[in-house]
C-alpha cells in the first residue's frame, strides 16, 4: 500500500503534464487555423509567424542551407560548376538540385567516418571480410552521388541520342515543304515529345528572348554535351554562313545520324556475348552441371558400393 500511493501520485503528475501540454498545442493549432483563414490579419508576435510556416520551411530549408554552405565551403576549385555542368546536361537547370546534391554530399562524407567506426568495433566481422566491407562503404558513401548523377547524365544523351535521327526526318520534310527552320524546329517540337524536344524548345525560348540562333546553338550544344549534336550545330551555323541550302545540309545530317544509330546498335550487338559471358560462367553452368551430372555421380557411386 505504502508503494502504490507514491505511484500513483506520479502518475497523476505525469497526467496532469501531458494534459496541460497537449491543451496548450490545441489551443495554439486552433488559433493558427483560425489566423490562416484571414488573410488581412497581421501577427504581431514574430513566433507565431513562424510558427504559420510549415514544417518544410521552418526546418528542413534552414537544415539544407546549413549542409549546402558546409558543401560550398569544403569542395574543390571548380567542382560546383562541374555539378552545375552536369544537371544542365540532365535537364534540370535549377540551383535548388545543386544545392541538394552538395547537402546530400556532405552527409555522406560526414557517414564515411562513422560507417568506419561501425565496421571497425561493431560488425564483428574480421580480416578480408572487414577489409572488404569497410573499402566498398567508404567508396560507395563518396561516389554514390557522383555515380548517380553521372548516370542520369548518360542516360539523357542516350535519349537525345536516339531520338535525333528521326527529328531530322521531320525537320527535313517541314524545310522542304516551305517552312523556315525555327518555324519547322517549332512544329517539330511540338510534334514529338522528349529530352531533344525540351532542348530545342529552350534553345527556341532564348532566340525569342534576344539571343542570336548560333550563340542559342552554341548553348544547346554546350548543356547537351553530346557529340552528334555538336556535328548538327556546327553543319547548322556553316550553312548560315555561307549561305548553303538548310535542307540540303538537314537530309545529310539525318542520313548520317540514321547510319551512326545503326553502327551502335550493331557494337552493342556485338558486346552481348561477351558481356553474357560471366553470368553464364558463373551462374548458369553450375546449376547446369548440377543437373546433368549429379544423378551419374550418383549411380556410380551406388555402384562402386
Amino acid at each position: 500500500m505504502d508503494l502504490w500511493l507514491p505511484l500513483l501520485g506520479i502518475g497523476g503528475a505525469l497526467g496532469l503534464i501531458a494534459y496541460s501540454i497537449m491543451s496548450t498545442h490545441q489551443e495554439r493549432a486552433v488559433m493558427r487555423a483560425s489566423l490562416q483563414q484571414l488573410d488581412s490579419y497581421e501577427i504581431d508576435r514574430v513566433r507565431d509567424q513562424e510558427l504559420l510556416g510549415s514544417l518544410k520551411d521552418r526546418a528542413l530549408a534552414p537544415m539544407l542551407k546549413g549542409l549546402t554552405g558546409a558543401g560550398r565551403r569544403f569542395t574543390p576549385t571548380g567542382y560546383i560548376e562541374k555539378t552545375r555542368a552536369k544537371f544542365l546536361a540532365t535537364g534540370d537547370a535549377t540551383s535548388e538540385s545543386v544545392d541538394r546534391f552538395l547537402a546530400i554530399k556532405v552527409v555522406t562524407i560526414v557517414a564515411m567516418p562513422i560507417w568506419l567506426i561501425w565496421v571497425m568495433r561493431f560488425s564483428g566481422l574480421s580480416g578480408i571480410l572487414q577489409k572488404g566491407a569497410l573499402g566498398i562503404g567508404l567508396f560507395l558513401l563518396y561516389k554514390a552521388p557522383d555515380m548517380i548523377l553521372d548516370r542520369k547524365v548518360l542516360d539523357r544523351q542516350q535519349q537525345i541520342q536516339r531520338a535525333l535521327p528521326d527529328i531530322l526526318d521531320l525537320l527535313v520534310i517541314s524545310v522542304e515543304a516551305g517552312l523556315g527552320f525555327e518555324q519547322a524546329l517549332d512544329r517539330t517540337v511540338k510534334a514529338v515529345p522528349g529530352a531533344l524536344s525540351q532542348e530545342f524548345n529552350r534553345m527556341l525560348g532564348e532566340v525569342r528572348a534576344g539571343s542570336s540562333r548560333s550563340e542559342a546553338m552554341r548553348a544547346m550544344e554546350k548543356r547537351v554535351q553530346l557529340p552528334e549534336l555538336r556535328a548538327f550545330v556546327m553543319a547548322i551555323l556553316q550553312a548560315d554562313q555561307f549561305g548553303v541550302s538548310i535542307g540540303h545540309i538537314l537530309r545529310g545530317q539525318a542520313d548520317e545520324m540514321r547510319i551512326k544509330r545503326r553502327q551502335i546498335a550493331q557494337e552493342r550487338a556485338m558486346k552481348a556475348p561477351v558481356k553474357m559471358l560471366l553470368p553464364m560462367v558463373f551462374c548458369i553452368f553450375p546449376s547446369l552441371f548440377l543437373v546433368t551430372l549429379a544423378p551419374a555421380f550418383m549411380n556410380i557411386a551406388n555402384s562402386s558400393l
